[in-house]
């Protein structure tokens, strides 16, 4: 790897570590240790899949596609249950204020259908909508009703109705 793709790395990591930290506690329901191990695994295929990146997508939006992949390649090989293990938090919490209000939301983003829970995963992370639109492929007009309609959801099973 050139001393360019090195800093490149770098950079990514250090602008980027702490949303891909994020995003795989979310999808490991919370289990930091295991979502610090996959993040170390989706930062390996990163530095791997540097020197084929084509420019396509910004690096956030190429960085999310291999982290997303990378957890449900996870959690398929744990062979555990994808459609229930998909969660994310508005902020990473730390240890002191884990507790009762996020464990609602992991239970209420985990009854979600899959592609509702990245959805909503990349929303609560401040994607743009355009970056949202490339990865999903859905059209940006379809993407504020979906989004609209799973805050709806959310309300619902929060609120038990």
């Amino acid at each position: 790897m050139s001393k360019d793709q090195k800093e490149i790395f770098e950079t990514i990591y250090r602008n980027y570590h702490a949303m891909v930290l994020q995003v795989c506690t979310g999808f490991l329901k919370g289990d930091t240790i295991q979502a610090q191990d996959v993040m170390q695994e989706i930062f390996i295929n990163t530095w791997n899949a540097l020197p084929n990146y084509r420019g396509d997508s910004s690096y956030k939006t190429w960085l999310y596609r291999i982290t997303v992949n990378t957890c449900l390649q996870h959690l398929r090989k744990k062979k555990l249950p994808v459609n229930t293990e998909i969660a994310a938090l508005p902020e990473l919490p730390s240890e002191s204020n884990t507790g009762k209000p996020y464990n609602q939301l992991y239970q209420a983003i985990g009854q979600l259908e899959e592609m509702d829970r990245l959805i909503i995963i990349m929303v609560l992370d401040e994607m743009e909508y355009s970056e949202i639109c490339k990865i999903t492929g859905i059209s940006e007009g379809n993407l504020r009703v979906k989004i609209h309609r799973i805050k709806t959801k959310l309300k619902k099973i929060m609120h038990h109705e």
